[in-house]
């Protein structure tokens, strides 16, 4: 009997702010190596930090959905990254919600790293060309509430 073990699956994720809304965005790559990318509009108005925990928590609810267990995370958010290593405490209470979902839906992950990146490896993240798509033109999918 041979056994095949697959590498974890990358996840990125990130969030932008225009005068026409927030945005989110997640990119998975797959053991395979195959990218796949989800940008979703934010329906309301938030601060930097809870578009980056949202983006994050959307991210994690799709590969729950998947039941995908082996994951690497990568964020440019250092507060986000810290808080979940618990390098970080959480101070303010408008994200004690967020993390702590976070936190639960990592348990449900199951093997999970973390890590920070300055600048993700997508020319996708580093132009937020993708925020004008979702916010502009492009299609677009409510999340939060």
């Amino acid at each position: 009997m041979v056994i095949e073990v697959q590498p974890p699956w990358r996840m990125y994720f990130n969030s932008a702010a225009h005068r026409g809304g927030v945005g989110v965005c997640v990119v998975f790559i797959t053991s395979q190596g195959k990218v796949l990318s989800y940008s979703f509009m934010l329906t309301q108005l938030c601060s930097n930090n809870v578009t980056e925990y949202q983006a994050l928590i959307r991210g994690f609810e799709m590969v729950v959905e998947m039941k995908w267990l082996q994951l690497q995370v990568f964020g440019d958010s250092e507060l986000v990254i810290n808080h979940l290593l618990g390098s970080y405490e959480v101070k303010k209470p408008e994200l004690r919600l967020y993390h702590d979902y976070a936190k639960n839906l990592m348990r449900w992950v199951g093997d999970v790293t973390i890590q920070h990146v300055v600048a993700p490896p997508f020319s996708l993240f580093a132009s937020k060309k993708w925020v004008y798509d979702i916010l502009g033109m492009g299609q677009l999918i409510p999340f939060g509430n």
